[in-house]
């Protein structure tokens, strides 16, 4: 049986509100809260949904190189050493880029020099990405710098000895198999959902002691996090702690992202939200576009539009080479790794398909002795995600096969940069990567592909902001008769508003 994202949201939904899950309380938390968004990946997964995510895995030799880093950076770069007081603690995005010639997060690297400004302290905690830490050990210490290894290894060990031993009530153990059966008979799989809310359960209260004790050592007035969602233990420790906490907005919201998207009828009490207790108090976003996004569990004036530098600050450099350098035959394709074989299989496809019409039509004026003073072939461009940089040789045989046309080219690389592939494409295709809004902001017309996930573009596709496709004829059809895609106009501020600074100073 074949799902689709929108009905796997609605089944999960559904359960919440018969069972009021998300306010279920089990071995004093709440672990539904904790537990959704890896369950909605659990079950695309196993339901074939999504594909698994094409990124390189750690070999057991990498753990073990990576162990003794976890040992020396936990007592070396301890977040819970140390007496002194913040203003600001910051949990930033493990994933980094280079910025000024040193590893930065691209969310919340602005935040900075703003506190600098405005004579408030700081200290950034930052997680692993991949067991590593990306960053050099001079603006390590510049930058109030921190890592987090010391609580996620403590954690590790803490579920690891203490998996099988929690005091389960049988109450408890019968609610959670009731569940189980409805999840297994809704999606035709088997899914053993105690040994799931058992870790996560260990892992929340072992982090939530943690943070705790970090908070009460460095008394900040407000933390900022990107993806809370990943991060209830410390969203439940600021709450406890009366502490505000805010989200930078990392990527795209929609009606069917589980980590923002919670059901009406179970936030509604007398006219009023009912709080998720691990929900943060505010989410600072990109732009006007995300403040009605999805069904969040906090008020509307809490989703503040305030920017996003990082595209701003980038993305000037290239907005005029849109204007004057913009290719009309260049195709931009945005990968991702949950749909990455389907995209590379319409990559070469269309690409295949659009080079032999051209080859016949070149036939054609050589017979007729015309010359065709214009270059009608395409230019091709896959932009992998960096999660599949080292992979793709393995796992995309028609990307391979692409690859061999001489006007077809795969980025495995960070160069060119995306923003310059955006300037410079009159087309991107691609499925529900923040990418895609990116490349609004460029001009590009926009193809959205027919796969699982495509339901987070609705409110563009039924706008007409974009297009939705589900092959390579009916792409060919809108490319060679631009006149059919009657695309609409819309405000590219309405995505990514230009940073303002004063609100940032009012939450501040």
């Amino acid at each position: 049986m074949t799902f689709t994202v929108k009905e796997i949201c609605q089944h999960i939904w559904s359960l919440e509100e018969k069972y009021e899950l998300n306010h279920k309380e089990i071995q004093g938390c709440y672990p539904w809260q904790l537990i959704r968004m890896y369950l909605y990946y659990e079950i695309t997964r196993k339901t074939n949904v999504f594909e698994s995510a094409q990124q390189s895995s750690l070999s057991l030799a990498d753990k073990v190189n990576t162990f003794l880093p976890f040992i020396k950076n936990s007592i070396l770069s301890n977040p819970l050493s140390g007496k002194d007081t913040k203003d600001v603690l910051i949990f930033d995005h493990p994933r980094k880029v280079i910025l000024n010639g040193e590893y930065q997060d691209i969310y919340s690297y602005f935040l900075k020099d703003i506190l600098i400004k405005n004579n408030k302290s700081f200290e950034t905690i930052e997680s692993p990405y991949l067991n590593n830490h990306f960053r050099s050990s001079a603006n390590k210490k510049e930058n109030n710098v921190k890592y987090n290894d010391r609580i996620l290894l403590g954690s590790f060990i803490n579920k690891t000895k203490n998996r099988g031993k929690l005091p389960f009530t049988d109450e408890e153990k019968d609610f959670i198999e009731t569940i189980k059966r409805e999840l297994e008979s809704a999606f035709k799989i088997e899914i053993n959902l105690f040994n799931i809310i058992e870790d996560h359960i260990l892992n929340f209260q072992y982090d939530y002691k943690k943070y705790i004790e970090l908070l009460e050592k460095r008394k900040p007035k407000q933390v900022y996090l990107v993806v809370a969602y990943e991060n209830k233990a410390l969203v439940a420790a600021c709450k406890k702690k009366n502490i505000e906490i805010i989200e930078l907005q990392h990527g795209t919201i929609s009606p069917y992202h589980l980590g923002y998207s919670y059901p009406k009828n179970t936030m509604l009490m007398n006219n009023t939200i009912k709080e998720i207790e691990y929900f943060p108090d505010k989410i600072l976003s990109f732009g006007d576009y995300w403040q009605n996004s999805s069904s969040f569990p906090i008020e509307s004036d809490k989703i503040i539009s305030m920017g996003f530098p990082y595209f701003e600050d980038n993305s000037k450099t290239f907005m005029k080479m849109a204007d004057e350098d913009k290719n009309k035959k260049q195709i931009l394709f945005i990968s991702q790794g949950v749909i990455g074989k389907y995209l590379s299989e319409l990559a070469y496809e269309l690409a295949k398909e659009l080079n032999e019409k051209n080859k016949k039509n070149d036939l054609e004026n050589s017979e007729n002795n015309e010359s065709d003073l214009e270059n009608n072939n395409y230019t091709f461009i896959y932009k992998l995600h960096p999660g599949e940089y080292g992979t793709w040789r393995e796992n995309y045989e028609y990307l391979n096969k692409a690859n061999e046309f001489d006007n077809f080219k795969v980025i495995d690389k960070s160069e060119p940069p995306l923003y310059e592939l955006f300037a410079k494409s009159n087309y991107q295709i691609g499925a529900f990567s923040t990418a895609i809004y990116e490349g609004l902001a460029f001009n590009c017309k926009t193809f959205i592909i027919d796969v699982p996930g495509v339901e987070y573009l609705d409110d563009l596709i039924d706008k007409n902001i974009v297009k939705k496709v589900k092959s390579s004829e009916e792409l060919i059809n809108f490319i060679e008769d631009e006149d059919n895609l009657d695309l609409k106009e819309y405000d590219k501020d309405y995505f990514f508003k230009n940073f303002d600074e004063s609100i940032f100073d009012e939450i501040l």
